[in-house]
């Protein structure tokens, strides 16, 4: 009898099966896709994709939903410490038994098809959500939206967060660009929800061509910020007095803008009560953004990693009025936006305490040191070789009021979580 891989020896499997660690495009995956499941999916389907934010959104809905007695499962990528942080069911992470019998299901099912690591984790999550009698499902677009192995499905409603520049080698150098492959995850005559201002044409223009429904921030919604609360409001439903998002800062309120958005276009189908809203937006919970998990010194996380998000991060911390020292724990991959990450934050920070991650694809500290110079040609640089010796530094070298932030990456977040429990 062949020995069953555990969920470790099924990721590292995953990682080795496909020459390329992305393949764009859906032909592949909807082969399998119906040898593994030919009938009809019967959960509603909502699609969050965009630049910054989705994780949040996500989190968002499926607390919400979930406080109006609605079964959800939703999907995200990447995880900070665990593989099983990306599919959860009714609020649960599924388990290694589960996760394995399903990677177990897909390969029986792909034959000589080739998939990457990220395409086997989706298509776990599809098959494992039709297995369960849910009501709907919230899904995360990995990298883009016209390709991404999410697309795989028809959303009944789509939110796209924002459109900055990201992932350029496979989206395009601009916003227009970008915005049209982000696009691609919109339906013919289904809701769809552009969560931020600032719209750039080539979605639109893609939006229209494609006949989906169209919402926008400032056009067909609005919100305002008070002091202890919040307001929304659209054509035919206002809002008022919401609860502050639990999570920090006024980017979240504009997340929870857009997902409300999402929710009123969806009513019939999902009728979801004030206090529902309430509740929901109350215990959202999300670590790594701008997660506060330590006082005297202030410790903070943030998975920011591109220039959007750095500038909502450097905003943040601004908005606090810090009284002691500010000092950054960083590191980043090499395929991300390293000098615009550094440059928007130099001016809140005050020490870089910068170290490699252990990935072929981060860069060198040589690399980091250079950023951080280019940008701020007098800035106090530590160095060490790990992010536990990073920490260690930094904790020593700080008083009560200093703040210790650590940022990066997911993958620098999920380490940071891994050591602060240990």
């Amino acid at each position: 009898m062949t020995k069953k891989r555990s969920l470790r020896e099924w990721l590292d499997y995953q990682q080795q099966l496909h020459p390329a660690e992305i393949e764009l495009g859906l032909e592949r995956l909807r082969k399998v896709w119906r040898r593994l499941h030919p009938g009809q999916y019967q959960a509603l389907i909502i699609s969050v994709a965009g630049t910054n934010g989705k994780g949040s959104c996500v989190a968002y809905l499926d607390a919400i939903l979930r406080a109006a007695s609605w079964r959800v499962g939703s999907y995200t990528s990447p995880h900070l410490s665990r593989y099983n942080e990306r599919i959860h069911i009714d609020a649960e992470e599924v388990g290694d038994d589960e996760l394995c019998k399903a990677f177990e299901r897909i390969e029986k099912c792909r034959g000589a098809i080739t998939l990457t690591y990220f395409e086997f984790g989706a298509l776990a999550a599809l098959d494992l959500f039709s297995r369960h009698q849910l009501d709907v499902v919230v899904l995360e677009v990995g990298l883009g939206g016209r390709l991404d192995a999410v697309n795989l499905m028809d959303a009944d409603a789509a939110l796209v967060t924002s459109i900055g520049i990201d992932h350029q080698a496979w989206l395009g150098d601009n916003r227009d660009a970008i915005g049209a492959e982000k696009a691609g995850i919109l339906r013919v005559g289904q809701p769809a929800v552009y969560a931020e201002t600032d719209m750039p044409a080539g979605f639109l223009q893609t939006a229209t061509a494609i006949g989906a429904q169209l919402y926008h921030l400032g056009d067909d919604y609005h919100y305002t910020i008070g002091q202890e609360a919040w307001s929304w409001r659209c054509d035919t439903t206002q809002h008022h007095d919401l609860p502050l998002p639990s999570m920090r800062g006024d980017y979240q309120i504009q997340n929870a803008a857009g997902v409300l958005m999402v929710l009123q276009l969806l009513r019939e189908q999902l009728p979801v009560s004030r206090e529902a809203l309430e509740q929901g937006l109350i215990q959202t919970n999300l670590p790594g953004r701008f997660q506060v998990i330590a006082a005297e010194p202030l410790i903070i996380l943030d998975v920011a990693h591109n220039q959007e998000a750095a500038a909502v991060l450097a905003t943040n911390l601004g908005s606090m009025q810090l009284r002691g020292k500010l000092r950054a724990l960083f590191s980043m991959y090499a395929d991300k936006p390293l000098q615009a990450v550094v440059a928007t934050l130099e001016n809140v920070v005050d020490e870089w305490y910068l170290y490699p991650l252990d990935d072929a694809r981060g860069c060198s500290v040589e690399e980091l040191s250079a950023a951080v110079l280019q940008a701020e040609g007098d800035a106090e640089i530590n160095c060490s070789d790990s992010l536990q010796n990073a920490f260690q530094d930094a904790k020593q070298a700080s008083v009560a009021e200093d703040v210790i932030l650590i940022f990066g990456s997911f993958g620098v977040v999920g380490e940071a979580l891994d050591i602060m429990l240990l």
